[in-house]
């Protein structure tokens, strides 16, 4: 324990590691934004290893000014980029399934293995035939049959 108390700064750089680590699995800042104010609490323990509540005091408002200032930023530059799409974006041609009979009032459908309010395209679309997701409107997705033409 002694050593612990001594060595905190371990702690938060493992702590800083793992949260890092578990970024790379979503890609959405707000991880990496938490482990930077674990590395603020990993400089702390090592010059002032005995305040831990001033460690903890500094690594929160790190983070949160890390959040509040640079993940936005951030977040825009990717976007902007070349070639970004988001995941609604990326829905658009993919294939379903109808799990009820599907008209240009509403229904429902199986993308990807989610199930989505849905509407036609044009005419109705009968339950088990299979789709493809022509755009996405909001949080509905606007189908039409897979093996017909395009309207």
């Amino acid at each position: 324990m002694e050593w612990l108390a001594a060595n905190g700064w371990v702690v938060w750089l493992i702590l800083a590691g793992l949260l890092a680590l578990a970024e790379t699995m979503t890609g959405d800042f707000t991880l990496l934004m938490l482990a930077g104010g674990a590395l603020v609490g990993a400089g702390v323990a090592a010059f002032i290893p005995g305040l831990l509540w001033l460690q903890v005091v500094l690594a929160l408002v790190a983070a949160v000014a890390l959040l509040l200032l640079l993940r936005p930023t951030l977040l825009e530059r990717v976007r902007s980029l070349p070639g970004y799409r988001s995941s609604l974006d990326k829905m658009v041609g993919s294939p379903g399934t109808t799990i009820s009979e599907v008209t240009q009032a509403g229904g429902e459908v199986k993308v990807a293995g989610e199930v989505w309010s849905a509407r036609a395209v044009e005419g109705n679309i009968p339950a088990g035939t299979e789709i493809e997701v022509y755009q996405i409107d909001g949080a509905v997705a606007v189908v039409y049959p897979r093996h017909d033409a395009l309207p």
